[in-house]
C-alpha cells in the first residue's frame, strides 16, 4: 500500500509540520509507511498558460513546465491514498499547493482524469484564530472534487483544538489506512 502525505508549508517547526508527524506516525503505526513529499522543498514553479491559457495540459495532460511537477504527479498517481496538509492563509490554502493545484487541475480535467475516485485525508493548519479553517478545508474538498478525488475526512487544526486535534491525527492516520485497505 502506498499513502502519499503531501504538505505545503514553509514553517517545518510549526502546527502544518506536527499535523504532518502525527498524522504519519498514525499511517505507521499500522505497519504501513507513508512517503511524505514537502512541496516547499520541490522545484516547481507557477503555470505558465500557455498558449491561448491551455498548452499541453489540455491536449496531451502533461505540463510543459521542467521542474519536479511531472515526478510530483506521478506519485500522486502511483498513491493508493492522498493525505494533503496545508496552512490557512487568508481562508486558503497555501500559496505554494494553490499553484501546483492549478496545474495539476489542468491536466487532470482537460485530459488525464488519472486521480478520479483517488481517496483523500484533508488537513488544514491555522494560527491565531483559527476561523479561517473551515473555508480553507472546502476551498481544498472543492478543487479536488473537481478532479473527481474523494475527501474522506476533512480536519481542521487550530490554537484551541491543537492538543487534542494532533492526537486525533494519529488517529485520523490509521482510520485512513484501514479505510484503504476495505476499499482498494
Amino acid at each position: 500500500m502506498a499513502i502519499l502525505v503531501v504538505w505545503a508549508s514553509p514553517n517545518e517547526d510549526g502546527l502544518t509540520a506536527s499535523a504532518k508527524d502525527h498524522v504519519v506516525k498514525g499511517i505507521k503505526a499500522t505497519g504501513v509507511e507513508a512517503e511524505i513529499l514537502h512541496l516547499n522543498k520541490c522545484n516547481l514553479k507557477n503555470c505558465l498558460t500557455c498558449g491561448n491559457g491551455w498548452g499541453k495540459c489540455q491536449s496531451d495532460g502533461q505540463c510543459v513546465i521542467p521542474d519536479d511537477f511531472s515526478v510530483i504527479y506521478n506519485k500522486l498517481i502511483a498513491a493508493d491514498g492522498i493525505v494533503w496538509i496545508t496552512p490557512v492563509y487568508w481562508h486558503d490554502l497555501s500559496e505554494r499547493l494553490k499553484y501546483f493545484l492549478d496545474r495539476l487541475r489542468r491536466c487532470e480535467t482537460a485530459h488525464n482524469h488519472y486521480l478520479q475516485g483517488k481517496a483523500c485525508l484533508l488537513i488544514a493548519c491555522a494560527g491565531g484564530t483559527g476561523r479561517g479553517a473551515i473555508q480553507c478545508l472546502h476551498n481544498l474538498e472543492a478543487t479536488l472534487n473537481h478532479m473527481g478525488m474523494v475527501a474522506v475526512d476533512r480536519l481542521p487544526v487550530i490554537q484551541f483544538n491543537r492538543d487534542y486535534m494532533l492526537t486525533a491525527l494519529a488517529g485520523a492516520g490509521q482510520s485512513f489506512t484501514t479505510y484503504l485497505h476495505k476499499n482498494i
